[in-house]
């Protein structure tokens, strides 16, 4: 009982019913391990989890509660914070639907004011469907932007690690002409700090940081663009000023080998695709072959809120909703990362 009570408690939104997420909770809720190391609750409509056990053809039960001090936290029960938002007649797979994108939306609503409210240490997310949400009304990019919204925080950032493969991202879901636009010397800096309290929070006493270009060549002095004369390096000058082990602007295209090989921790990244490609590239798996994923590592993590937010590194799989073929390592890593933080000083 006293393990029970120290454990950190975990609050996970299943994600979009229609896709992996209720599948990927319900196998890494069968994993031993997860209760040995926290309390996790799934927040979702307890017959969609139910379901999930049923087709995944696991040998777990359901509990349902309405508040998360109700919760067994014991292995082989499932403590489902029950949200009865589907309409199961009307409910399908592999479906983009008004239905699953509120429901969805609720998950993680509910899962921000349980964090807000102190009832839980941290929030784990399931992959979300964003057409879906849209059309029931919520139009946000992303799990960032909602949780930003719901805690009133302004500055925060996207951090994407697959064990010691890390980068952060100075923009986001934006586009590509959106997110040069906004780079400038005061949001590169506060990425670059949130990047070092991040890592110190995780035990690593300096971390070291290398921070992209933008450009082609991190710019070549000018040739082929000048926002790293403008905005990289003064912002980079900055944080070396204030004791923070940052170096950089290096070539995109040849720094992430370097980190993998253990030279940095981390990776400033200056938009969406320019740390989502390399972390991907590196933790999922494709067999051509079987034509299946046989690998789905990584984790997001969003840095600068009041609140302990990590996610799943990879989208809802509509084609795969409810055949029991989902990977569930990026889930299980998501978990334990969350974990990591709660027994840091975050």
């Amino acid at each position: 009982m006293e393990n029970k009570i120290n454990k950190p408690r975990i609050a996970i939104s299943a994600g979009d019913p229609a896709g992996i997420g209720p599948e990927v909770c319900v196998k890494a809720l069968n994993v031993s391990e997860v209760y040995e190391i926290c309390n996790p609750l799934v927040v979702c409509d307890a017959r969609i989890i139910e379901q999930a056990i049923e087709f995944c053809g696991l040998n777990l039960k359901v509990n349902s509660v309405k508040e998360p001090d109700k919760g067994l936290y014991q292995y082989g029960i499932i403590d489902v914070l029950n949200i009865p938002n589907i309409e199961m007649d009307l409910f399908s797979f592999n479906t983009i639907s008004k239905m699953t994108g509120k429901a969805s939306f609720e998950y993680i609503e509910k899962v921000i004011n349980l964090a807000l409210e102190k009832k839980v240490d941290a929030t784990v997310t399931g992959p979300i469907h964003k057409e879906a949400i849209k059309l029931a009304g919520f139009n946000f990019p992303g799990h960032t932007e909602i949780f930003a919204h719901f805690t009133n925080t302004s500055q925060y950032a996207m951090m994407l690690a697959d064990e010691d493969f890390r980068v952060i991202h100075v923009n986001t879901h934006r586009s590509m002409l959106e997110s040069i636009r906004r780079i400038n010397k005061d949001r590169v800096l506060e990425t670059i700090k949130l990047a070092d309290r991040a890592l110190r929070n995780m035990g690593i006493d300096n971390p070291r940081i290398a921070v992209n270009g933008l450009n082609p060549h991190a710019g070549e002095n000018g040739l082929f663009g000048d926002e790293e004369i403008r905005f990289i390096i003064p912002a980079i000058q900055m944080a070396q000023e204030q004791g923070i082990n940052a170096d950089g602007p290096h070539p995109p295209d040849t720094i992430f080998p370097k980190m993998k090989g253990g030279l940095y921790d981390i990776v400033v990244c200056m938009y969406h695709d320019q740390g989502h490609i390399p972390t991907k590239l590196l933790g999922f798996n494709f067999n051509s072959r079987k034509q299946k994923w046989e690998g789905i590592s990584g984790v997001n993590i969003t840095l600068g809120l009041p609140i302990i937010r990590v996610s799943v590194d990879h989208g809802t799989a509509f084609d795969k909703g409810g055949k029991g073929e989902a990977n569930a390592e990026s889930m299980i890593q998501a978990i334990k990362y969350a974990t990591l933080f709660c027994l840091s000083k975050f």
